[in-house]
């Protein structure tokens, strides 16, 4: 049973090498293009550098390009609600299609992420877990996990004075327990299969 759990381990960080590399390279004109995007939409950096928490419960930083103002953590809430000011005219659309999270390629690269797996949360939200929900970080955290495929449009439930409250006490549990149930029955398969899901919905988007 470990060679098994060994070999799908092996052939999941496999599939990310690959995948990430052949998609660095295929995407280079695409960064480009978003990149200029970005610094003629407003002024700073192209790329923003988001805390998370990974494997291990260790801090790492999670790659985006740039889709708010500078220092818009210090403007406002650490969440994004529906509707922020904060959010350039680039961010909107970037947001909108999820383009912004493709610099997350060098994060699987360095082996901070894998293609598939929990989203990595801020730490001060990571330090609200019960011990169960700290099984999360067991393994490698994920671009796209079966609850950011739920909750697309997570920031659309962000409204009024009381969002961190939605978000602690409803939305972020039911996250967990999504992930939670999906490693239970992890496979390369599934794994495979929720990245062509994944796919398809960035491919139909709607506004």
């Amino acid at each position: 049973m470990n060679g098994i759990i060994m070999l799908s381990q092996i052939g999941l960080r496999m599939l990310d090498l690959v995948a990430a590399t052949v998609g660095l390279i295929l995407l280079s004109p695409l960064f480009l293009i978003l990149a200029l995007w970005i610094k003629l939409s407003s002024p700073g950096p192209v790329f923003y550098r988001a805390r998370r928490i990974g494997q291990g419960g260790r801090l790492f930083h999670l790659y985006k390009f740039r889709t708010m103002v500078v220092d818009a953590d210090q403007q406002g809430p650490g969440l994004t609600m529906a509707g922020d000011s904060r959010i350039t005219p680039a961010g909107r659309f970037l947001r909108r299609t999820k383009l912004d999270e493709l610099p997350q390629l060098v994060n699987v690269l360095k082996g901070e992420m894998s293609l598939v797996g929990p989203r990595p949360e801020d730490p001060r939200y990571v330090a609200l877990y019960t011990p169960e929900q700290q099984k999360l970080l067991q393994v490698r955290p994920g671009i796209t996990s079966i609850a950011s495929l739920h909750y697309r449009q997570e920031s659309d439930l962000l409204r009024g004075r009381d969002w961190e409250t939605v978000y602690t006490q409803e939305i972020l549990p039911h996250k967990l327990a999504l992930e939670l149930n999906y490693l239970q029955k992890r496979t390369l398969w599934r794994d495979l299969n929720l990245i062509w899901r994944t796919f398809f919905s960035l491919l139909f988007a709607r506004d």
